[in-house]
């Protein structure tokens, strides 16, 4: 389980499991959210809730696993640009220390 600081101030905190990091892998959720200028802002958080909600709405959408992540992470209530920064940051850190197993042949 990580800790990521959803404000400034740090008085603020959401919890994120590796099945939630894992997820986030599974439907490439960060592929081509941020903007050429590497800028996270409120538009990439609702840009991500949009795309999500199209996820929901599809057959793989009902997974479990995907409901978790908007339940504990993407619609946590101190969600905000800055907690999306953070764990884009957590993300990109966790995926270069836990590879992709390579696929069956």
């Amino acid at each position: 389980m990580y800790n990521i600081q959803a404000n400034e101030s740090g008085t603020r905190s959401i919890n994120v499991s590796d099945e939630n990091l894992a997820t986030i892998r599974r439907f490439s959720l960060f592929q081509l959210l941020i903007d050429s200028s590497g800028i996270v802002t409120e538009q990439s958080l609702d840009k991500l809730k949009l795309n999500i909600r199209s996820l929901l709405t599809t057959p793989q959408g009902s997974e479990k696993a995907l409901l978790d992540l908007c339940i504990d992470v993407i619609y946590h209530r101190d969600m905000k640009a800055f907690g999306l920064r953070n764990l884009i940051a957590l993300y990109e850190q966790w995926n270069a220390s836990n590879p992709e197993p390579a696929p069956a042949e």
